[in-house]
C-alpha cells in the first residue's frame, strides 16, 4: 500500500493585492488536492501562471494556506513549531542556480545547509562527501562554484539539497534554463536519486521532456486548479481536458488541416509499441496508400501516443479497406472527419 508523503487538502492561496484599495485578485491556487507518494518520482505540469511555484511555496511552508491543510511526512506546514521538521525533510532546488550559490567553494556552498541545521562537523563532512559524489561532483569540491558550467551548477545545487538529508527533492524548474543535452543528464540523475537512494522527486516545470523522459505520474494545472492528475501513460493516451490537451499535445492535429470536401481519419496512439509500423503495414496489407495531414506523437518508453490525420482514398472501398484495418489494430483508436471549408 502506498504511503503518503506530501498532501494537499482543499487547499486555497491568494496573494494580497500589490496596492492598498486594489481589488483582491483570484487565488493562485484554488481548492486543490493533490498527494505525492513516499518513493514516488511525480511531475506539477503547468503553464506560467498556473500556480506551480506557489504549490512549491506550500509544500515547504514558505507560504500556508489560505485555507484547507498541507502536510508533509504528517507534519502541518502551518505548524510553526515544526518549520524546521519540514525544511530539513523537503529539499528545494530551483532554476537558476547562480541565485543559490551561497559560498566560493563548491564543497562550503553544499555544506551551507547542514550547517544552518546545526548538523556536527563530521556528519557535515560525511554528508557533504556523499552528496557530491551522488551527483558525480566530488572531483570539483575545491572549484569554484561560479566558473562552473550550468549544468554543473545545478547538479551542486542538487547536491546541496540532498546535504541536508532530505525525504523529498522538490525541483520548480529546475531545467528550464538549460540545455537540452544538459536537461537530460540532470533528468537521468533525478531518476538515479530517486531510484538508488529512495529520494521522494517532484518537479515542477512547464517541460513535457520532464514527463516523457522520467515521471511515473503527473499532475496538470491550469488557472490554479489541478484539471487533471494520473500515471503518464493514461495522461498521454486520453487527455480528457482541454489543459491536458494544450500541455501535451501543443501542435495539435486538427480538422482544418484536412483539404475541403475531402474524408480523413484521426488516428489516436494509446500505448502500443513504437515498432508497429502501422502506415507502411496498411500499403502491405491492404495496398491502400494514404497521406499524413499532421501528426503529433511520442515515443515513452517504447510505446507510441498521441495523434495522427490521414487522409483517406477517394475510392470509397479502398477508404472503407483503410478504416477497417487502422480499427482492427490494438491500442488505436480511429475516427473518420470530414471537412468541408
Amino acid at each position: 500500500m502506498s504511503e503518503k508523503f506530501i498532501e494537499f487538502k482543499n487547499v486555497t492561496y491568494t496573494y494580497e493585492p500589490e496596492e492598498q484599495g486594489e481589488a483582491k485578485p483570484s487565488p493562485a491556487l484554488c481548492n486543490i488536492d493533490l498527494t505525492v507518494n513516499r518513493g514516488e518520482f511525480v511531475a506539477v505540469l503547468g503553464h506560467n501562471g498556473s500556480g506551480k511555484s506557489t504549490l512549491a511555496k506550500l509544500t515547504n511552508a514558505i507560504l500556508v494556506p489560505e485555507s484547507g491543510t498541507v502536510t508533509v511526512d504528517g507534519i502541518d506546514t502551518s505548524d510553526e513549531d515544526r518549520l524546521t521538521d519540514i525544511r530539513r525533510k523537503v529539499g528545494m532546488v530551483f532554476q537558476n542556480p547562480d541565485n543559490q550559490i551561497v559560498a566560493t567553494m563548491v564543497e562550503d556552498d553544499v555544506a551551507f545547509g547542514p550547517e544552518n541545521l546545526g548538523v556536527a562537523p563530521d556528519e557535515i563532512r560525511r554528508r557533504v562527501d556523499d552528496a557530491l559524489k551522488a551527483v558525480g561532483m566530488y572531483d570539483y569540491r575545491l572549484r569554484e562554484p561560479h566558473k562552473l558550467s550550468g549544468g554543473q551548477k545545478q547538479r551542486v545545487a542538487i547536491a546541496r539539497a540532498l546535504a541536508t538529508d532530505p525525504k523529498v527533492l522538490l525541483c520548480d524548474e529546475a531545467t528550464s534554463a538549460l540545455d537540452p543535452t544538459t536537461t537530460v543528464s540532470i533528468l537521468s540523475l533525478l531518476k538515479d536519486l530517486n531510484e538508488k537512494l529512495g529520494v521522494t522527486v517532484v518537479v515542477i516545470t512547464h517541460q513535457m521532456s520532464v514527463i516523457e523522459e522520467i515521471c511515473s505520474r503527473v499532475a496538470i494545472l491550469d488557472g490554479g486548479v489541478v484539471a487533471e492528475q494520473g500515471s503518464v501513460q493514461d495522461i498521454f493516451a486520453n487527455p480528457s481536458t482541454d489543459a491536458a490537451r494544450r500541455l501535451v499535445y501543443p501542435g495539435g492535429v486538427r480538422v482544418e488541416q484536412v483539404p475541403a470536401s475531402s474524408r480523413a481519419v484521426r488516428i489516436s496512439f494509446n500505448g502500443g509499441t513504437v515498432y508497429q509500423p502501422l502506415i507502411a503495414s496498411l500499403a502491405i496489407d491492404c495496398g491502400v496508400k494514404v497521406n499524413i495531414l499532421g501528426a503529433d506523437t511520442r515515443n515513452i518508453n517504447g510505446h507510441a501516443f498521441g495523434t495522427m490525420l490521414l487522409s483517406l482514398p477517394e475510392d470509397p472501398n479502398e477508404a472503407a479497406k483503410a478504416l477497417s484495418y487502422i480499427r482492427s489494430q490494438p491500442n488505436v483508436a480511429a475516427e473518420e472527419v470530414e471537412y468541408h471549408g
